[in-house]
């Protein structure tokens, strides 16, 4: 670990990492474990409230019972950025696990962890993308509402057979061959100036930063649309852009063969995202 970096767990503050989870553990060898990002951007916190909310969600959701409140999230997140320098970027990560259970996690078990790290945000240098040959499953065959860990294994295969194939990212469809969303964020396309994401199906999450630009892009007067996007929807699109806590808005300048620039929609939805950014809670100390 390094100076800006910092550990909070069983009811401490550390800045030295912490092995947690052992051999016997259920979180180990069952996957009982969640997570949720947020972020501080120069000290601002945008939506931290939200992200630490689905955080308690997704435990709920895998079976867990958290100890702690939202609320308390928040706060100690406050708590631990004010030992931090605020001339960065920081991902803060929330963290629910269960040691105890066989088949199923012990919820009396379930353990709560915070980690916070400087990781500056991207430079919109714009990315490349290609459809990826693996899904994402519905809700009837994986946890697809929670931000559980079990699921990332699909998306480091889906990023790593991109990568192999010199993109950076992917395209996933979903169970039906429909689009729901980049490897590791929502998608957007933009078509004669309407702004179009995915339609929430249960295959991929409502992002938190989905949902906020989409109210920031339509209180500018763009149209946005939610709807089923095929892959010719995204080949035949006038920009590409995705959303999600790492990045925030990023833009896509090659899908496939095809070359994109970063246009107005797409311009203009990062602008947006980083004035609402400069306007959020900011931590101090």
């Amino acid at each position: 670990m390094n100076s800006r970096e910092i550990i909070w767990f069983d009811g401490e503050w550390s800045t030295k990492d912490k092995p947690v989870i052992g051999l016997t553990d259920h979180a180990l060898w069952m996957a009982s474990g969640v997570f949720d990002g947020a972020r501080s951007v120069k000290g601002h916190l945008p939506d931290l409230d939200a992200h630490c909310q689905r955080a308690i969600k997704s435990a709920i959701t895998m079976g867990m019972a958290p100890k702690i409140s939202a609320e308390n999230i928040a706060d100690l997140v406050r708590e631990g950025l004010t030992q931090l320098p605020h001339d960065t970027d920081y991902y803060i990560k929330v963290l629910f696990f269960s040691p105890g259970g066989f088949l199923l996690p012990d919820p009396d078990s379930t353990t709560f962890a915070l980690h916070i790290f400087e990781t500056a945000l991207p430079e919109d240098n714009g990315f490349s993308a290609t459809f990826s040959p693996y899904r994402r499953p519905d809700a009837s065959m994986a946890p697809t509402e929670a931000k559980a860990s079990c699921l990332y294994p699909n998306t480091q295969r889906i990023i790593r057979e991109a990568n192999q194939r010199g993109f950076n990212t992917a395209v996933v469809l979903d169970a039906e061959g429909n689009i729901a969303e980049f490897a590791a964020a929502n998608l957007w396309i933009v078509k004669q100036g309407t702004a179009y994401t995915p339609l929430p199906n249960g295959s991929f999450l409502n992002g938190i930063t989905r949902q906020r630009v989409i109210k920031l892009l339509r209180a500018e007067g763009i149209p946005v649309e939610e709807v089923t996007l095929t892959t010719e929807d995204v080949l035949n699109a006038d920009e590409i852009f995705s959303t999600g806590n790492h990045g925030k808005v990023l833009h896509c300048n090659r899908i496939e063969e095809k070359t994109l620039s970063c246009g107005p929609v797409s311009s203009l939805a990062r602008r947006l995202y980083q004035d609402f950014t400069l306007q959020s809670e900011k931590v101090t100390g």
